[in-house]
């Protein structure tokens, strides 16, 4: 819709770009929980729509008042139709640019939807899983000659639901063991390109079990008596995953495992980082 010449002809005050006399520097200002529709890669499919929750920001110097909240919206806009992996540091860093800052941060989240296959009868359903890219982009000064360069630093993050049996139930009883749902979950330094499905299938053979969306009779059957030769506590599907990751080449991760206990009032946990 035009609007009104009388109206269009009227300067604005820029408000976020006056000066603030309080000097305190803001290590991060912009937007949160922007649910968007982006395009991922996807390995069977090549790319693959869904729906994410982006975070963004950028620091912002003491002489500001404020920044321009649109021009994130703006610049993600342009990029969520190939929010993919290679592109997401160049969104940032063209958000750090647009808004004139040293720095800037993202986060988006979203559910990565896999369709798999149950153990017997084949039967097809589709998994989710929760995926998140994590990134920043900041100035620094690379050369002798003081000129400026862009350093980069970006994350993956999967979240995966698994099934675990006890070691230690199966080993003092006489029939049976407690078993129970959990997820681990990995946040992987990215250097070199990787499918989300092969780490989400490294990670489901670590654990007592897979989880699926779709059993029939001769599925659970497979999938109960499988746990049951393979216990594990979370101590011992951290380290699993943990030599996973180190053979798939990641130079840096962390991994987190968390079970909710069947037979306990609480939740059993453990975490591991390597840094190269």
């Amino acid at each position: 819709m035009l609007l009104p010449a009388r109206v269009r002809k009227i300067p604005m005050r820029d408000i976020q770009s006056e000066e603030d006399t309080r000097q305190i520097p803001l290590q991060k200002v912009g937007v949160r929980n922007v649910r968007y529709p982006v395009t991922v890669l996807d390995k069977l499919h090549k790319t693959q729509r869904t729906t994410a929750t982006v975070d963004l920001f950028v620091n912002l110097p003491h002489k500001y008042k404020g920044t321009h909240m649109s021009r994130f919206i703006e610049v993600f806009h342009k990029y969520h139709s190939d929010i993919t992996m290679q592109h997401f540091l160049d969104m940032l860093d063209e958000i750090r640019v647009r808004l004139d800052a040293q720095k800037a941060f993202g986060r988006v989240e979203f559910p990565y939807f896999i369709e798999k296959n149950a153990p017997v009868s084949g039967a097809a359903g589709i998994m989710e899983y929760t995926c998140a890219y994590e990134g920043e982009v900041w100035e620094r000064d690379c050369r002798a000659d003081s000129s400026r360069s862009c350093a980069r630093r970006f994350f993956v993050s999967v979240e995966v639901p698994v099934a675990t049996l006890c070691p230690c139930s199966k080993a003092i009883s006489e029939y049976g063991a407690h078993n129970q749902r959990g997820f681990v979950k990995v946040r992987l330094l990215y250097t070199d390109f990787f499918w989300i499905e092969d780490v989400i299938g490294m990670i489901e053979d670590c654990a007592s079990a897979s989880l699926y969306t779709l059993l029939k009779r001769e599925d659970e059957k497979f999938v109960t008596e499988h746990a049951y030769d393979n216990p594990r506590f979370v101590e011992d599907v951290v380290r699993e995953v943990y030599l996973g990751l180190k053979k798939m080449g990641f130079a840096q991760f962390s991994v987190e495992a968390e079970t909710e206990e069947s037979i306990h009032n609480h939740n059993a946990y453990a975490c591991a980082a390597f840094n190269g």
